[in-house]
């Protein structure tokens, strides 16, 4: 992705009319994560930056035409890939749709803006065999002393809540103790849009928790956070995304593999053993069945390269 050119951000009296409110609306209200909340901004800002220099922040939104958004698309694709477009236009289209609302704008000039089609990238995942060199990676440290007892266990548990449970990463530094059944191994989650599913932890995950909350964790009370850094606060997203790597390297994986990769490989993972895509979508937490198909695909193309390698008449 390439960077827009540097320039000011929009100011103060401009963010705190119409920035201001959206954010605590999503952020409140909506329950979105720190790192959706900071590309939202990103597109508000470089939206602010074009009308500006394009001499139409004057104007006001309600003035804007097809024509104009446009030429906001074309020039957006100079800098940004396909991907980002899609998603800052998506931002912008839930930031209109929020002002709408609010009486603050007459139409959201967002709907029905066309867009360059996206490539279909199939998601990346990692194979069952690959999954246990980085599980082992926190052990295999802790075994040879170059880690202290307390991060092996809980790198350990982390990567286990993301595979064994499929949680996003902002959903499982967020996890407090009174979200989880110990009894039935499972956490109750609150997930994007403030949706909250049941998601089984898995028999491994629970070992691994229970280990933690016996010889590591200083305070389990039902709001304590269940993974902490040193100091015993509560695991920053940052973190863990840096301890990633830190194993991907150790097991001679990519290392532009990210946390939520964890999570397709648990999905893929399920589907290749037969689970049925409903459950799923449900324990993903899809809202949409679409979202949850395109690891099929992955599960499909696996078939076909097992079929063309083993296949005498592939």
């Amino acid at each position: 992705m390439s960077k827009p050119a540097s320039h000011p951000p929009p100011p103060e009296p401009v963010l705190t009319r119409w920035w201001a409110p959206f954010a605590e609306f999503l952020e409140k209200e909506r329950r979105y994560s720190a790192y959706t909340l900071r590309n939202y901004r990103q597109a508000f800002d470089d939206f602010h930056r074009w009308l500006v220099a394009a001499g139409l922040w004057e104007r006001g939104f309600d003035r804007l035409g097809p024509r104009d958004l446009r030429d906001f698309v074309i020039e957006a694709q100079r800098r940004f890939d396909r991907r980002t477009l899609h998603n800052h236009v998506s931002g912008l289209r839930a930031f209109f749709k929020f002002w709408l609302r609010r009486g603050g704008v007459k139409q959201n000039p967002f709907i029905g803006v066309p867009l360059p089609k996206l490539e279909k990238r199939l998601p990346k995942f990692l194979t069952e065999e690959q999954m246990k060199l980085l599980l082992g990676g926190p052990r295999r440290l802790l075994e040879n002393q170059t880690l202290d007892a307390f991060t092996a266990w809980r790198d350990r548990l982390v990567m286990d809540l993301l595979y064994g449970g499929g949680l996003r990463v902002s959903e499982v530094v967020g996890l407090d103790y009174g979200q989880i059944d110990f009894t039935s191994g499972v956490a109750r989650v609150m997930g994007k849009g403030r949706k909250e599913r049941l998601c089984p932890l898995g028999r491994v995950a629970m070992a691994v928790l229970e280990k933690w909350k016996t010889a590591f964790a200083a305070n389990t009370a039902p709001d304590a956070p269940v993974l902490v850094n040193a100091k015993h606060e509560r695991l920053p997203v940052r973190q863990v995304q840096l301890m990633l790597k830190r194993y991907l390297a150790l097991a001679d994986l990519p290392s532009d593999l990210t946390p939520h990769k964890l999570r397709h490989s648990y999905a893929t993972h399920l589907l290749n053993a037969g689970a049925d895509l409903r459950l799923v979508q449900e324990l993903l937490g899809h809202a949409n069945l679409n979202t949850t198909q395109v690891y099929t695909h992955v599960s499909v193309a696996r078939l076909r390269d097992v079929y063309a390698k083993a296949h005498p008449r592939a």
